[in-house]
């Protein structure tokens, strides 16, 4: 087959490069010139036709030897061995070979269609590092948590925490935000405010429930999860943290917590039975203890008060409606034990219109701050309050007050002989030591250990006026230090009313032993101590008296003198003096 071709003037070359690369699948090419089309003589716009068929020739040339190199490749760097001749004829009756085909297969097909190739747009780590040239160093991708969503903090999907907010008020009004997850308990809550806080280490922490609309309050249990107490409370209710001394005291001293007349076993067995048996009388679920006597129960929806005799039981509270009587067709339950708890009422007798000062409630666990639902009792003095209020936890919690109980004991128990002592201030701890000999011993005879201390402290006031080597007058005076270093202690609170102190022994619980000191209102220069003994608060003047021109403080009119009130409070704690009994805890203000 022989193809005329014409060019004209201004057709670029290139084109006819892309006329044969596209007719490509041609296996004979031969050009001719028409003689009759031809003109007669060259001009500018004519062209060498012979210098036109040598280079449609070499690119062709290319073409194929670009073919030839991609079939290798395909073919795994292995050459095709078909070779096909190709004859082209020339102008001029001149025969010249040209390069191979490619063999007419499937393979052919493909490459000379110029089909689109699958490319990976992700590739393996390991064909890259067999593509990447040697010459380059690897650079490792400094930011690696950005290109995994899983460990990614902008693409890894928020994780919901089960954390939980908790915000605990101290008693000076400051407050502390801490999280917590729903498993924690108050003793868990207690120990991370008390790390937070800096406090010292004891088991007298607790929080507590507040409901100032209500004018209630409770200490919440150890073993109770702090998230679900939460979620019983209204929104202008809080948790308050501070000291409880009586949360466990009836397992020390039970007698004074349940007096023998409002036990009821206790009067069948004429008073007889141990203090240890009285308490596993209440935590075995099998023995029917019970607390009975009268108690002023508010009427509902109405501001009067009655008076009924009253039977506390494991299965609920329980009122006469004759008299004292027993008998199952004469008591009516007033409320259960379950699903409610005990809470003391801090308002005073205004409020409710109380007809004394020792109220009690019980509320629902379901009631937030609806004041019609609540049971509001009266008893007729603290001790009677206390043991209805202690009997009702025991009723209700059972065994698990004592695990409670025990858990500070163990640990303090597990302690090892390298790990700090907790400090305490316990008549355990502290006693009177005369180091005189070549060894200590303990002072038995309070009088022996009274002379020690006052030898103590004129030796501590003879050291105090030589602070100043040079003879000068000392910028701390015996005499106005010894009026000062008291303020530092924690159980003293400086100038509080008499009646905010006996709020602060009642909120820390009226335990045997709990003091603190006050400035006294009727003597600028006088002190204070205020003390609890059997659940009642007595307070004690403390009066200053000069001797030699050194100023001491006295509780016994000057039979016993102290250079300053922390001697006084030390002497107290190891002998009971003139008091009805020794200084055991300090009644505190802590400050989160």
């Amino acid at each position: 087959m022989k193809l005329q071709l014409r060019y004209s003037a201004g057709a670029p070359p290139e084109f006819f490069h892309t006329a044969c690369r596209c007719n490509a699948s041609l296996s004979l090419i031969s050009f001719s010139l028409c003689p009759s089309r031809c003109p007669p003589a060259p001009t500018d716009d004519d062209v060498d036709l012979e210098q036109l068929v040598n280079d449609m020739n070499s690119s062709m040339e290319s073409v194929y030897s670009t073919q030839a190199d991609t079939a290798v490749l395909l073919n795994n760097g292995h050459a095709p061995h078909h070779h096909h001749q190709v004859h082209t004829s020339y102008l001029g009756h001149s025969r010249r070979h040209t390069p191979p085909l490619p063999p007419s297969s499937p393979s052919r097909e493909r490459l000379r269609h110029s089909q689109p190739m699958h490319i990976k747009a992700v590739r393996n780590l390991q064909e890259e590092h067999q593509l990447r040239p040697a010459s380059l160093p690897a650079i490792p991708n400094p930011f690696p948590e950005l290109c995994s969503p899983t460990g990614s903090p902008i693409l890894s999907p928020i994780q919901t925490s089960d954390n939980h907010i908790v915000k605990v008020w101290s008693e000076d009004g400051a407050g502390k935000v801490v999280e917590i997850p729903a498993d924690m308990t108050a003793r868990d809550v207690c120990q991370l405010l008390v790390y937070k806080s800096h406090c010292l280490d004891d088991s007298a922490w607790a929080l507590v429930e507040h409901h100032p609309i209500l004018g209630i309050e409770r200490c919440v249990e150890d073993h109770e999860l702090v998230v679900q107490v939460q979620a019983s409370m209204s929104g202008d209710s809080k948790f308050l943290f501070r000291k409880n001394y009586a949360k466990y005291e009836f397992f020390r001293n039970p007698l004074n917590f349940f007096p023998e007349q409002m036990v009821a076993f206790c009067q069948e067995s004429d008073g007889s039975i141990p203090p240890s048996q009285l308490l596993q009388n209440f935590l075995n679920s099998s023995s029917c203890p019970e607390i009975q006597g009268y108690l002023y129960v508010k009427e509902p929806g109405r501001k009067s008060w009655k008076k009924l005799y009253m039977f506390l039981r494991r299965s609920g509270l329980y009122y006469s409606t004759k008299g004292t009587s027993k008998e199952p067709r004469h008591l009516q339950v007033l409320s259960d034990l379950e699903d409610s708890n005990v809470f003391t009422v801090i308002t005073g007798r205004k409020l409710y219109n109380a007809p004394t000062d020792y109220q009690f409630c019980i509320k629902p666990s379901k009631v937030r701050s609806d004041c019609k639902e609540l049971k509001m009792l009266c008893a007729e003095d603290e001790q009677s309050r206390t043991c209805w209020m202690t009997a009702f936890r025991l009723f209700k919690y059972g065994i698990v007050l004592y695990q409670s109980y025990n858990v500070p004991q163990q640990r303090k128990s597990n302690l090892s002989p390298f790990t700090a002592p907790v400090r305490s201030v316990s008549e355990n701890s502290l006693v009177a030591m005369d180091f005189s000999g070549r060894t200590g011993r303990v002072i038995d005879n309070p009088i022996e250990a009274q002379s020690a201390a006052l030898e103590e402290g004129h030796t501590w006031r003879k050291r105090s006026q030589r602070m100043n080597v040079l003879g000068s007058p000392s910028p701390l005076h015996p005499s106005s230090l010894s009026t000062v270093i008291h303020r530092t202690q924690v159980w003293f609170h400086g100038r509080i009313m008499r009646e905010e102190a006996h709020k602060m022994m009642i909120q820390q619980g009226q335990v045997d032993g709990l003091f603190l000191l006050r400035d006294s209102q009727s003597n600028p220069k006088a002190f204070v101590l205020t003390l609890c003994h059997h659940q009642k608060i007595k307070h004690f003047q403390i009066l200053p008296c000069e001797e030699d021109g050194q100023v001491f403080f006295s509780l016994d009119d000057g039979a016993t003198k102290f250079t300053d009130l922390i001697h006084l409070v030390e002497f107290y704690q190891l002998n009971r003096g003139v008091l009805p009994c020794k200084l055991k805890h300090q009644c505190t203000a802590v400050a989160l």
